[in-house]
């Protein structure tokens, strides 16, 4: 407890040591004049003395004694100040004519009143003090925490873009060797909107869903630029949605296998549908693409999600089929985003296509903090 405590501490601590002794001290000074100026001599004489105790107190946990000498020290300073307290009393008692002298046998007498209240005072200090340093350490932990898991949720986000940049060089590459430049500088284009739009996000983890479907609308024109006519999209989400807070970039990756794994294998065109609604109060999010189950194909992303999770580097980057880097990288963003309230399964279905359902927590997006706000209002044209 070597941490400094606020000034104000030490006099609320003071508050209930000198009530009980204006309590205890009330019956025996009503309508005894006398005894009503001990007990208020007395009374102030133990606040004043609360001062450099506390102060004691303060230096000795600063050079972090231990709680026997703490404690030694403090039960011999509060005795010595008992000691001129019953002095301070016996002069009161000289100036009131109640004594001629003073009597030193009597200094020993009648402590327990004041020695006891700054006893107490000295154990509710303590605990205020501690219990304020616990709250601090507490505090750091948290922030420490929210701090590492930002860190990692970055991480997370950021192993996307290297992802989907080098799957993008490879199609741009293999239409430049196929002759089709006219194609490839369309999707040089596109991918630069797309680009411009992530490097215009402001760094949170979330936004509203309308920003995400226009992100995954913008990197779908570059898909559209390279299959043509053989991608087939459809997206429905309904109005009332759009301010909903998720992941961001949390269907470009899973988007991307889609198309990749999925469509971009077969000779003949392709389905990719979005769909986003509701369900009390999740928000939920399908994803379902043609393709040719393989396989090593994922029927559950329990298992990607496993072992993106048990990873040295927090995701296996082993992943293939349409399971792949880019589930593995969703279901363990959207773990640590919302723990239990999330959930994601993938797999084929029934009807031959590959399905993925997450459901998140249905809330609208909150305001971005004081920091975002001021930094986005320096870098605006």
């Amino acid at each position: 407890m070597n941490q400094p405590a606020p000034p104000l501490v030490p006099v609320l601590a003071a508050l209930p040591v000198a009530l009980c002794m204006a309590i205890l001290g009330l019956p025996a000074a009503l309508g005894n004049g006398p005894a009503l100026a001990f007990r208020t001599m007395y009374l102030v004489a133990c606040m004043a003395w609360t001062v450099p105790l506390a102060l004691l107190q303060r230096a000795l946990w600063r050079r972090e004694a231990s709680w026997l000498v703490t404690g030694l020290a403090l039960l011999g300073a509060s005795y010595g100040m008992s000691l001129l307290n019953n002095l301070f009393g016996q002069f009161l008692g000289i100036a009131l004519g109640l004594a001629r002298h003073i009597d030193w046998r009597d200094l020993v007498y009648g402590l327990d009143g004041c020695w006891l209240a700054l006893a107490m005072f000295c154990a509710v200090h303590a605990l205020a003090v501690y219990y304020l340093s616990l709250q601090r350490t507490r505090l750091r932990l948290a922030q420490a925490e929210a701090a590492a898991r930002d860190a990692e949720l970055r991480a997370l986000r950021l192993q996307v873009n290297p992802h989907f940049l080098f799957n993008t060089l490879n199609a741009i590459s293999a239409l430049v060797t196929a002759g089709a430049a006219q194609d490839a500088n369309r999707m040089i284009g596109r991918v630069s909107d797309f680009l411009r739009a992530t490097l215009a996000h402001d760094g949170r983890h979330e936004h509203a869903l309308a920003e995400e479907l226009a992100l995954t609308e913008a990197y779908l024109d570059i898909e559209k630029a390279r299959l043509g006519p053989r991608l087939q999209l459809s997206m429905k989400a309904g109005p009332d949605l759009l301010d909903a807070a998720v992941p961001y970039l949390m269907l470009q990756p899973l988007v991307e296998n889609a198309v990749r794994h999925g469509i971009a294998p077969l000779a003949v065109p392709g389905r990719l549908d979005i769909v986003v609604g509701r369900a009390g109060g999740s928000l939920l999010v399908k994803v379902c693409n043609d393709g040719r189950p393989g396989a090593a194909a994922r029927s559950d992303v329990a298992a990607v999600a496993d072992r993106a999770a048990n990873a040295p580097g927090g995701i296996d980057q082993a992943g293939t089929t349409q399971g792949g880097i880019g589930l593995a990288n969703v279901a363990e963003r959207l773990r640590r985003l919302y723990g239990e309230a999330q959930q994601v399964d993938a797999g084929w279905r029934a009807d031959g296509r590959f399905g993925v359902r997450i459901a998140l927590p249905l809330r609208p997006l909150p305001p971005p903090s004081p920091a975002l706000a001021a930094n986005d209002a320096g870098v605006a044209p």
